[in-house]
């Protein structure tokens, strides 16, 4: 007697939902959507434009700082000097253009980029070259470009700028602000970079793993002069919006700007530790942050609440990415 078996057929099942990795990947995009649509019930004024306007104006000063923080967190560094040397950059390139034997802007513009680059380079070197921790040698850094940004003009501001320079931050293209133009065009030049040149893998490979990178011939010390010479330089950008929007240059400008750039790293997925982390991520959390206070401060919070809140965020995103390492 003969049996006919059927054959039997596998079928792959879809794979199963993955909270954790839900989480990690779009944990901190649906947090910002969740506080929008909470803040939009709150104040009738929130999802106005004039609205975010200001919340995208004000968040592409600490969006283009964290940008350079990102560069410099994905090798294991960190940039304690970015307050600091946006306050110079912007007090040099404003006085070249309204103090005394006045430059065109194009002079003064690059005069504030330069010096940003050049701390930047400073940081650079002591990292690369001569091995200082980067905590180390970065917070030498914040001290002397403060201290520098004081004694440039007498620790004075310097005010009565020319159309021109405050058009920078106060102009419109087709309505849009012009600062908000610049924070999408530099997003969309470090992403390009980080996605798809051979400097942008480099950085996640210093920052994986150096011993093995070096191995791979790759100049781990070229790297990290590098990613300290963007983050310079983005630093001094944003010293320059801000004191075209803010009307002046003040010596006390960006105090504890890196602790808000540090936060919208680490937020957007960026691991301390390096080798881990996108530009995308750091943005959102940049944009979280931005929203954040705007809607304390459309609610009425006092602003010492206000930075008891950032606190406690940094925190959390600390711990945040320490749970991300033991998963």
């Amino acid at each position: 007697m003969n049996i006919k078996t059927s054959p039997v057929v596998l079928r792959s099942s879809a794979p199963a939902f993955n909270l954790q990795q839900f989480y990690a990947r779009y944990g901190i995009l649906a947090a910002l959507i969740a506080l929008c649509i909470f803040l939009s019930f709150s104040n009738q004024y929130f999802m106005s434009w004039g609205n975010w306007a200001d919340i995208l104006r004000q968040t592409s000063i600490n969006g283009i700082l964290a940008i350079g923080m990102t560069f410099v967190v994905l090798t294991a560094g960190i940039d304690l000097s970015v307050g600091a040397i946006l306050a110079i950059a912007g007090m040099v390139s404003a006085w070249m253009i309204a103090g005394d034997g006045a430059h065109g802007l194009t002079a003064s513009l690059l005069a504030g980029l330069g010096v940003g680059a050049l701390l930047g380079a400073v940081n650079g070197l002591l990292v690369a070259r001569l091995s200082v921790p980067p905590f180390v040698a970065t917070l030498g850094m914040l001290s002397a470009a403060r201290g520098l940004t004081y004694i440039y003009n007498d620790g004075m501001p310097v005010s009565d700028l020319p159309d021109d320079f405050l058009a920078i931050g106060a102009g419109h293209v087709w309505q849009v602000p012009v600062p908000i133009l610049i924070f999408a065009a530099v997003i969309a030049i470090s992403w390009f970079v980080l996605r798809y040149t051979v400097y942008g893998r480099y950085i996640y490979a210093v920052g994986g793993n150096p011993k093995s990178a070096r191995t791979s011939g790759i100049s781990t010390r070229k790297v990290l002069f590098a990613v300290y010479v963007v983050s310079g330089l983005l630093a001094a950008l944003a010293g320059i919006l801000l004191a075209a929007r803010t009307t002046a240059a003040l010596p006390q400008a960006g105090v504890s700007y890196e602790l808000d750039a540090i936060a919208a790293v680490v937020i957007g997925g960026t691991s301390l530790s390096g080798g881990t982390g996108s530009l995308g991520g750091t943005v959102v959390g940049a944009l979280l942050i931005g929203v954040i206070n705007n809607g304390l401060n459309l609610l009425g919070v006092s602003s010492y609440y206000q930075q008891v809140i950032k606190g406690v965020i940094i925190v959390g995103a600390v711990l945040l990415d320490a749970s991300r390492k033991k998963q």
